[in-house]
């Protein structure tokens, strides 16, 4: 089956301190309810391209990108994924990875030569790694696989940073960051406010917050972090 992609043809906030494209993967092994790239997760497909049309797409924009972004859905679900970064990196543009670090194997994969590495990796941690069965059906083990992934994008050597969401009405907690804290090293930690809008629940679409309450969980998370000695960002 052909690939399914979502093309963001230009991006500034998407790989840090470079201008890149976006290339969303179509499909997730997670059903966050407040996943806001449905269209990743549900079966349309409306709006994609195929992967030629984004080597295309690369080709013509690399003497002004500073860089290729990867994003989902969940990327790893790709067997090809490998081959994909070794093409892009052709182009003398450096990969960066976002993940929800659940399919460790193919992390291991792309660790195992450079053609493959990608060059940064953003890692989603979500809610506490016990609180993994929550993301709809588990066929694995998520809790360990988010582990093992955490692992080795700690010893790649790989530049990374890691990203959660401060989600509403007490969904996350203090106790979560707590849990998710062992996972993490010195490098960057982004606390998000959440924001409505094409939630995969629409039930969540209503649940944003007034500005001054997002921000306040945001940083009451993020707070919770540095309390834990990390190098946490409240955005």
């Amino acid at each position: 089956m052909p690939l399914k992609i979502l093309l963001r043809k230009t991006s500034l906030v998407d790989y840090p301190g470079r201008i890149s494209t976006v290339l969303f993967f179509h499909g997730c092994n997670l059903r966050c309810p407040w996943c806001h790239n449905k269209e990743l997760v549900a079966s349309e497909t409306a709006g994609f391209v195929s992967l030629d049309a984004a080597f295309d797409h690369i080709q013509k924009r690399r003497k002004v990108l500073g860089g290729v972004v990867l994003s989902g859905g969940e990327p790893c679900l790709q067997s090809g994924l490998p081959d994909i970064i070794s093409e892009i990196k052709k182009f003398q543009l450096p990969v960066k990875l976002d993940t929800n670090g659940t399919v460790p194997a193919m992390l291991e994969k792309l660790f195992k030569s450079a053609e493959t590495k990608p060059d940064y990796i953003a890692l989603d941690l979500k809610i506490s790694p016990e609180r993994y069965g929550e993301l709809g059906p588990d066929t694995g083990n998520r809790k360990l696989n988010l582990i093992q992934s955490a692992t080795l994008i700690r010893e790649a050597g790989i530049e990374h940073e890691y990203r959660t969401l401060a989600l509403p009405g007490g969904f996350i907690t203090k106790k979560d960051i707590e849990a998710l804290a062992p996972l993490t090293d010195n490098a960057p930690w982004h606390f998000m406010p959440f924001r409505g809008g094409n939630c995969l629940d629409p039930a969540w679409d209503t649940l944003e917050e007034p500005d001054g309450e997002s921000r306040a969980r945001t940083e009451a998370l993020a707070a919770k972090a540095r309390e834990l000695g990390k190098n946490a960002l409240s955005l």
